[in-house]
């Protein structure tokens, strides 16, 4: 079961019946999600601070490519200290949380 109920019960068809109870499929459906999730905070973070790619990554010390790759949700390489140094920059801080485990059946 994904960690939220999805927006349509096509994706939820979808999920049920090539993800879920696969311990694989599942863990990488969460990572997948995971990075999907970051790169749209960055985005709405530079979006609402009105600065290009370009101008965050002259303030942050990197490239516009960087800030593109980061913002893709393609992208798995977050670092820790790139996502700190983002926040810095736009007035934010990286909370990390650790959560329960899901239990599969």
């Amino acid at each position: 079961m994904p960690r939220a109920k999805l927006n349509s019960k096509a994706s939820q068809f979808i999920y049920n019946r090539y993800i879920a109870g696969d311990p694989t499929r599942e863990m990488a459906y969460e990572e997948e999600v995971t990075n999907a999730e970051i790169a749209r905070k960055i985005y709405d973070l530079r979006m609402k601070a009105g600065l290009t790619q370009q101008q965050l990554a002259d303030r942050v010390g990197t490239t516009k490519s960087a800030i593109s790759r980061l913002e893709d949700s393609d992208y798995a390489g977050h670092s820790l200290s790139m996502l700190r140094r983002i926040a810095g920059t736009l007035g934010k801080r990286v909370e990390i949380r650790f959560l329960p485990a899901r239990r599969t059946a």
